[in-house]
């Protein structure tokens, strides 16, 4: 079975830092493809450096300050009551609370007279007019009769 440099390259990472054996597939692939070959050669120049790097020492007042810097985040208020100290967040929620009231009490008064009775609109406005045909509806109908009695008498009198 001949290997491809696809699988070739997944399993390079693992070679070169010594994790896993190269199989003879491997090996003859790494000989005839010069491509792999020069990845192969560049993991291995990287997992060599990485072998030398050293991590830096710590300071010797490290853990001291890193306790101190816990100290200080465990003492910071949390919590909604914490923003209402903010003057501004205060404020803001106070005319935001008046408004609202004011707004409840305005609706409360429309809806208190939406039920006493319609309001009268303006006689010759659109609603004006409207609510006089609601009003006197039974009065318009008997105009119908009246022009029917008129035509009935236009008939009549025309033989």
């Amino acid at each position: 079975m001949v290997m491809k440099c696809k699988e070739i390259s997944a399993l390079m990472p693992d070679l070169a830092a010594g994790l896993s054996a190269a199989s003879p597939e491997m090996n003859e692939h790494l000989k005839d493809c010069a491509l792999c070959r020069g990845q192969f050669e560049e993991f291995r120049q990287t997992m060599a450096l990485l072998d030398q790097w050293q991590a830096p020492e710590l300071s010797p007042y490290f853990d001291v300050k890193l306790m101190a810097r816990i100290r200080e985040e465990r003492a910071k208020p949390t919590g909604w009551l914490f923003w209402l100290r903010k003057p501004l967040l205060a404020a803001s929620l106070a005319v935001l609370m008046v408004m609202s009231v004011a707004l409840f009490r305005t609706d409360a008064g429309y809806r208190h007279g939406a039920e006493s009775g319609p309001v009268a609109a303006l006689p010759g406005s659109a609603v004006g007019d409207l609510q006089a045909l609601d009003k006197n509806s039974d009065l318009y109908s008997d105009f119908e009769l009246l022009d029917d009695l008129q035509v009935q008498q236009d008939v009549s009198a025309n033989p």
